[in-house]
């Protein structure tokens, strides 16, 4: 929020004081909303966890039931996974009860998100002038859809195989994998929330191309550089296998390209209202 703004407000009798209280009010109510969609998450246990969270650790789950028919369709029996060889075990007293709390809390966060962004946006957009708030409308909407698309990417594609790689992955055919519930559910999680922050790279470059920081000649450029980056992150948030980190990787990449013809399409905006700007100068002189 720009400073004369602030001043504005305060004339107008909201002062510094006022926007922290505004400030604590959208917060109260986003944690609100969050730990109420826990509740309700705890409290519905055998779903949560026996459907959601455990679902890619079974062979039934709907992506491999999808790949295998995938594999009879193409011939293909590589592709079929019929077959998980782990089992998931809590080797700590408080291991389970740890989880379900965890669990619930993640659970309730990602239900939340559009209305715990939609405070945020409340209490930021009074700050925008009028201009910035009409190129920014549909916010929330879009930063919605792009969180839970990367969520269900992550659920749905990158975690089953993901899962499927790390539980066949063996140094010893001596040696068994029993995976410990907090490891499970931690890579879970990451793979599911790193995915749906990854999808919002779309709106990041909008508001950059907005402000004036990025250009799209810019984002060409460096386009060999930005592949490079993603590249390396979706090495860090993905487990060591080629296929995983190729996955988040493609998707990544696309969107960044689809940052570029966004941000081409604010430059061309950019330029025609420039050249009704002049031709009203003009016209006036």
């Amino acid at each position: 929020m720009a400073l004369d703004q602030y001043q504005d407000e305060e004339e107008e009798g909201m002062s510094f004081l006022d926007h922290l209280e505004a400030l604590r009010w959208h917060l109260l109510r986003s944690v609100s909303a969050i730990l109420i969609l826990s509740v309700a998450a705890f409290v519905a246990k055998s779903f949560v966890f026996g459907v959601v969270i455990l679902g890619p650790s079974k062979v039934d789950f709907v992506t491999y039931r999808w790949l295998c028919n995938v594999s009879d369709y193409f011939g293909i029996t590589a592709l079929c996974i019929d077959e998980l060889p782990f089992t998931i075990q809590s080797r700590q007293m408080t291991g389970q009860f740890t989880m379900h709390m965890t669990s619930s809390f993640v659970v309730g966060f990602i239900a939340a998100f559009p209305f715990v962004f939609w405070e945020i946006w409340r209490f930021i957009s009074p700050g925008l002038y009028d201009q910035e708030r009409n190129a920014a409308r549909g916010a929330v909407f879009f930063v919605s859809l792009l969180f839970f698309l990367g969520a269900a990417f992550g659920y749905y594609i990158l975690s089953p195989l993901s899962i499927n790689f790390l539980s066949n992955y063996q140094l010893d055919p001596s040696i068994l994998n029993e995976f410990d519930i907090t490891s499970y559910i931690s890579t879970l999680t990451m793979l599911v929330l790193a995915s749906a922050i990854m999808f919002q790279l779309p709106v990041v470059v909008y508001f950059l191309a907005m402000s004036g920081l990025v250009s799209s000649a810019m984002l060409k450029a460096y386009r060999r550089h930005a592949i490079v980056v993603i590249l390396v992150l979706s090495a860090i948030i993905t487990p060591p296998d080629v296929i995983s980190q190729v996955l988040i990787a493609m998707p990544i990449l696309v969107l960044y390209e689809a940052g570029i013809q966004i941000a081409k399409r604010l430059e061309k905006k950019r330029a025609i209202k420039e050249a009704e700007e002049e031709a009203r100068d003009a016209m006036g002189d």
